[in-house]
């Protein structure tokens, strides 16, 4: 039986980063049928609803996992990462149904894991976009972005400029974006920083210029 299961479980590993979902699917369950709480099989079979965009079906799977393995951070972030996307898509008396146990996943992945950069960012964009009479906050958001900034100074700059971005202050956006290229000189850094100035401060040329700088610093 034990071995059964681990050739379903290997099938299904193969299928899934070969992005033959529905193959992965069946032979994640025929392991499960052997091994019910298996924590892998589970998270793939999350996983693979999220594939599809099925946030309502993904959710039991992760929400299994946080009971099986009550102090594994990334499984309370997956959790929240399926609920919140099924309260993105649900109506707006179903997704505030949701918020709360989104939050409490999301803050419980800190909890487990101080470091952890994802749950940070999610609890951040809640906060911004939330309007305020059912828990939006900017300084909320604003704390998270110092948490960040302690954590991985590029991620803090990053999340400062989203901030700044998502409120329309273009120019204070502009600031931190610079300030995560020049700690950073990441790709990520040089892509927030010339949308900004192509989609928001209709300068298309200066957002040319930033990338013919990452393109000459970064000359294999």
């Amino acid at each position: 039986m034990s071995i059964l299961a681990q050739s379903n479980f290997e099938n299904g590993e193969k299928y899934f980063n070969a992005g033959k979902f529905d193959l992965a699917k069946t032979y994640f369950e025929n392991s499960l049928q052997q091994n019910p709480n298996d924590l892998k099989s589970i998270e793939y079979l999350g996983d693979i609803q999220c594939q599809y965009k099925k946030w309502e079906s993904a959710v039991p799977y992760y929400q299994k996992l946080t009971k099986l393995k009550s102090n594994n951070a990334e499984f309370f972030y997956k959790y929240g990462g399926a609920m919140g996307m099924q309260a993105k898509e649900a109506n707006k008396f179903k997704a505030l149904s949701l918020l709360d146990d989104v939050k409490a996943a999301f803050k419980k992945a800190i909890q487990l894991n101080p470091n952890h950069l994802g749950a940070r960012w999610a609890l951040l964009e809640i906060y911004i976009q939330l309007p305020g009479f059912v828990g939006g906050s900017e300084s909320k958001a604003k704390a998270y972005a110092e948490e960040l900034l302690k954590i991985s100074p590029v991620d803090g700059y990053l999340s400062k400029g989203h901030i700044e971005e998502y409120f329309k202050r273009y120019s204070n956006a502009e600031k931190f974006y610079l300030k995560a290229i020049e700690i950073g000189n990441s790709k990520t850094t040089y892509q927030k920083l010339a949308d900004l100035y192509k989609n928001k401060m209709a300068q298309p040329e200066k957002a040319k210029k930033v990338w013919a700088t990452y393109n000459e610093k970064n000359k294999s």
